[in-house]
């Protein structure tokens, strides 16, 4: 790449927030930029990689990076070896791609191989503005940067961590184009939610969101569910009735727990991936439908496909971008955040003053393995509103936060003993309700909940024998 300004850094003295390093070949855009933040920011503008590349190592390198993205084989220098080589630098460092390309696939790779951002050219003052206060903290700062953005009446997407601010990120990016979205993750991890999200970031957003649930409903039912029936097309069928996809024309439909889906569904769910075609249950009449499919599972796609259980060529089509939402105990940063929120949320809904959190019930909510995810956290938060009792939370969480159980008098212990009795049936409760809610999600696959929760297998079957679980009928 060639040296357009000599020198290409132009730094301002005094230090006015963060320090943000511009790398684009074309001086139009670093002047555009500068004139943008150089009443916010101290910048370094920068024509040539290798000169941004060796300010990174030196102390007042930028706390942030904004660079140009093309990927171009005939040029030794391209955009991802060079974000490669930033990250391999200053792993931790955000670099927000600026990019003129359309193409899906350029920027997916900007997003896998680590870029914090994108921003399509032309840009506007207000994208660089948002993008450099939402990726910048400052250095030493107590102050925790929470975002929520309201999806609905009852769920908002809630992040305050680097895991999440990646997810919103590709949520964004994804949602700027039609193109199947596979969502992966644990159960309770919050895969409706992004699904919502990047509806609701998308131009589909004025149109209807739809879910559908292909592990509850049996084969004949699921398909009349999301392909809709004729009259007379099976007993009890008095009068025709649109699916899922029809009403759903023009917006997005979820297709949660798909990986549940029977295989002899999944072809004809296929051909409306392909070409947005399908008929009726009871009718040879084609109907085109226009539908963003967006579908999400906890399984193991792979093993599904081993196993012939699920079908390679739809697991490709659904898999236009792949995202992995982490569990809770990948980024308990995030607890303090979504511990308020669930107060403040299940709080006004049951018409309740929030309760105080103090710092012990905090340290157990962030010390605990959360095996239920979100779900869990939630339903442990709507318990303490209603018992009010931090202590009995406190041992659902970690038995041994019951301080004084083991100095307490023998005489005195008795004396207590229908309290004890008390806090061991809330455990017991909150223990069981964990493991059932566990083998729901798993649909009563126990190998997969016992890994889900974190037990042995042995253990787990134990467990259910203890508590008399079963499957709901």
């Amino acid at each position: 790449m060639a040296t357009a300004i000599s020198p290409s850094v132009a730094s301002l003295k005094k230090r006015r927030g963060p320090h943000v390093g511009v790398l684009d070949a074309d001086p139009a855009i670093l002047d555009y930029v500068r004139r943008i933040l150089t009443d916010r920011c101290d910048l370094s503008l920068y024509t040539d990689p290798t000169e941004l590349t060796q300010s990174l190592g030196k102390a007042s390198g930028p706390d942030l990076i904004l660079m140009d993205w093309h990927a171009d084989d005939n040029v030794s220098e391209d955009s991802p070896h060079v974000l490669a080589r930033i990250l391999e630098s200053r792993p931790s460092l955000p670099v927000v791609v600026m990019s003129c390309s359309s193409e899906l696939e350029d920027l997916v790779q900007a997003t896998r191989m680590g870029a914090a951002d994108i921003i399509l050219k032309p840009f506007q003052e207000d994208d660089i503005y948002e993008v450099v206060q939402r990726h910048y903290v400052e250095p030493n700062s107590p102050q925790i940067e929470v975002k929520e953005t309201p999806l609905d009446e009852n769920t908002s997407f809630v992040r305050s961590g680097k895991r999440m601010r990646e997810i919103e990120s590709q949520c964004s990016l994804v949602a700027r184009t039609d193109i199947p979205v596979l969502i992966l993750g644990e159960s309770g991890t919050g895969k409706e939610i992004a699904a919502k999200f990047i509806h609701k970031m998308s131009a589909r957003s004025q149109r209807s969101f739809l879910k559908v649930n292909c592990a509850a409903m049996p084969l004949d039912l699921l398909e009349s569910e999301l392909f809709g029936y004729e009259q007379g097309a099976f007993t009890g069928a008095v009068k025709s009735k649109p699916g899922k996809f029809e009403i759903c024309d023009k917006g997005t439909i979820f297709l949660d727990e798909i990986g549940e889906m029977p295989t002899a569904l999944q072809a004809k769910l296929l051909q409306v991936l392909q070409d947005g075609s399908f008929a009726r249950l009871g009718s040879r009449t084609t109907i085109k439908v226009d539908v963003r499919v967006i579908a999400a599972t906890n399984i193991n796609i792979k093993s599904a496909i081993a196993q012939k259980t699920f079908r390679e060529d739809l697991y490709y089509r659904l898999n236009g971008f792949c995202m992995n939402l982490p569990p809770l105990r990948e980024r308990r940063d995030e607890i303090p955040t979504l511990v308020q929120y669930f107060m403040r949320r299940i709080s006004a809904k049951f018409e309740r003053e929030p309760l105080p959190i103090s710092r012990a019930l905090m340290q157990a909510l962030t010390g605990y393995a959360w095996p239920g995810n979100l779900r869990e956290l939630e339903n442990t938060i709507k318990r303490y509103l209603v018992l009010a009792d931090e202590q009995a939370i406190m041992n659902e969480l970690d038995p041994r936060c019951n301080s004084g159980s083991m100095t307490t008098a023998p005489d005195e212990m008795g004396n207590r003993g229908g309290l004890k009795r008390l806090v061991r049936g809330l455990k017991d409760d909150a223990e069981s309700a964990v493991i059932l809610q566990t083998l729901e999600g798993t649909r009563w696959n126990r190998k997969a909940a016992a890994t889900d929760l974190q037990i042995s297998y042995k253990a787990l079957l134990y467990k259910i024998k203890q508590y008399n679980l079963s499957p709901a009928k």
